[in-house]
């Protein structure tokens, strides 16, 4: 088992504690321009943060594996926001839902999840090969 203090898992904390921020800075600020430049950024930032978190949970699974599930589960997210029970909506009216599951269905979201997770792919990788574990 990886050590929660080793130097990988700890790159993987820190880049998490970045990429959150930034996340929500471009997906919610007015400052960028048209709002699908808001959307793309925020979900490529989403996508990534999703990556960092499951690999800094499960250390020695396989990246590629964690991207392809961490898309997977978006999409699907997506998907179930064509669905609109009276309990499920409740859900998403709170700030917490609204973040995790969403609220309005957008097909146009599929492309920044696949290049999200790839640069969430990218990132782990990045990290394994810095300190020595690629």
């Amino acid at each position: 088992m990886t050590s929660l203090r080793s130097p990988y898992r700890l790159s993987l904390l820190l880049s998490i504690a970045l990429i959150l921020p930034l996340g929500y800075i471009v997906r919610f600020s007015q400052g960028l321009g048209s709002p699908w430049i808001h959307d793309l950024l925020g979900s490529l930032a989403y996508q990534i943060f999703w990556v960092l978190l499951v690999t800094w949970l499960w250390p020695r699974a396989n990246v590629v594996w964690t991207a392809i599930a961490v898309c997977m589960a978006s999409s699907a997210i997506e998907v179930l926001q064509l669905w609109q029970p009276p309990w499920l909506q409740a859900i998403r009216a709170t700030w917490p839902g609204r973040l995790i599951l969403g609220n309005t269905f957008t097909g146009s979201d599929f492309p920044p999840y696949v290049l999200g997770s790839l640069l969430g792919w990218v990132w782990v990788r990045l990290l394994q090969q810095l300190e020595g574990k690629g």
